[in-house]
């Protein structure tokens, strides 16, 4: 493994996730042990397996009651536990809730929690080389975010998500973040010296202004009988969310809880995106994650949305990331349009999610889901996430129109 993430760690053959497979990163292959070699390892020296005194994956093949003995020793380690199955036949009875942060098998449309193929050609050496290529180059972030996951799916929702602000901020002041947020300004700094010599605008984003420039309200709230509908008006930046954002939310749910004649909740996204995710404008601008949790916990949207009392109702479509995902996760209902895709990036920004993911997703899909969206940054359609559970309906949904109209 790259040395600047730790110390010496396992020999590390090459052995195949599928049979007949052969798995390397460049010059660190990833290593798929049986259960008793792994078992052995893990005696001699658990170290072995750690984020930065050895190799940040234990990958195992689920095969034969070891495999159980793997997870029930493995599950507290400061590692990324993954399960593969080249045939659910051979994997043992209870293997399902033995601790794996990822359960990976070759069949098609297997049943929860295991994931497989997400299109045709896939494999799972694929799945297996980008969790291993996010666990070695963002290994806190990667190895935090399993930790997390596993205290977060056994407590109540809303501690869960005052887990994962503690998880976040934590890596909020860790190098991983430093590093991808430096990165980012640099790259926003070249992009906007590009076009200011081209004669275009000096924007980093894309040649979009990094902040929505109107002056027409972050959130829109309306009243519509005996519903409110809540609309993320920040188009021309996909309804990043931005503080504005935030306080509109919290404002919105709050006014929801407090006037009893409102008896439902329904929550959309103006434009082409229902939520790209957190304004990456204002990443970084807190002066330093303390205040940064006490912020995200006083002016939380998930625990507004969960207090608020009502039901509500999330129609999404677009490129949903990030808090795109997360937020309408706590939902009651969640409706997607057939185009619209979903993604968890935070852990390449060497961050956990931090809208509430690590508890509103893992309460629909399960934890190893969760685990496998964050750990690969993969996108999931429609479709697969109407079977996983992560959307309860799949129908055309606009962004400039009521959907219930």
């Amino acid at each position: 493994m790259d040395q600047t993430h730790g110390g010496g760690g396992p020999p590390v053959a090459a052995m195949p996730p599928d049979p007949g497979d052969s798995l390397s990163l460049g010059a660190a292959p990833v290593s798929l042990l049986d259960p008793e070699t792994a078992l052995s390892l893990l005696r001699a020296d658990p170290e072995m397996f750690a984020a930065f005194t050895g190799e940040p994956l234990l990958a195992v093949r689920v095969c034969g009651p070891r495999a159980l003995e793997v997870a029930a020793f493995a599950r507290r380690l400061p590692c990324v536990l993954v399960g593969v199955a080249a045939d659910l036949a051979d994997a043992p009875s209870g293997v399902e809730s033995a601790g794996f942060d990822v359960l990976l098998t070759p069949q098609n449309a297997p049943p929860a929690p295991w994931v497989g193929p997400l299109r045709p050609g896939q494999t799972t050496a694929d799945a297996l080389a980008a969790i291993a290529a996010t666990a070695r180059a963002v290994p806190s972030a990667a190895v935090a975010f399993a930790q997390l996951v596993r205290y977060s799916a056994g407590v109540d929702v809303d501690d869960a998500v005052v887990a994962e602000s503690f998880t976040y901020s934590t890596l909020q002041g860790g190098p991983e973040f430093a590093a991808w947020l430096a990165g980012h300004r640099a790259e926003r700094e070249r992009r906007a010296a590009r076009r200011a010599e081209a004669g275009g605008p000096a924007s980093a984003r894309e040649g979009r202004p990094a902040t929505d420039p109107t002056t027409d309200p972050a959130v829109l709230v309306e009243r519509d009988g005996d519903e409110l509908w809540v609309v993320l008006n920040r188009p021309r930046v996909h309804n990043a969310v931005s503080r504005d954002v935030r306080d509109g939310l919290v404002s919105a749910f709050a006014l929801a809880g407090a006037d009893p004649s409102i008896t439902r909740v329904r929550l959309r996204g103006a434009g082409r995106t229902f939520c790209s995710g957190g304004d990456l404008a204002e990443f970084g601008t807190l002066p330093d994650p303390a205040r940064a949790h006490a912020v995200r916990t006083t002016r939380s949207i998930p625990l507004a949305l969960l207090r608020c009392g009502r039901p509500v109702t999330a129609y999404v479509h677009g490129t949903c990331v990030g808090a795109g995902v997360e937020i309408p996760a706590f939902a009651e209902r969640v409706v997607a349009d057939p185009a619209t895709t979903f993604r968890l990036p935070e852990l390449a920004m060497g961050l956990v999610p931090g809208a509430g993911g690590t508890s509103s997703i893992v309460r629909r899909v399960g934890r190893e889901r969760t685990a496998f969206m964050a750990l690969t940054g993969w996108a999931l359609d429609a479709s697969v996430a109407a079977d996983w559970g992560l959307v309860d309906e799949v129908r055309p949904v606009g962004g400039d129109q009521h959907p219930e109209r």
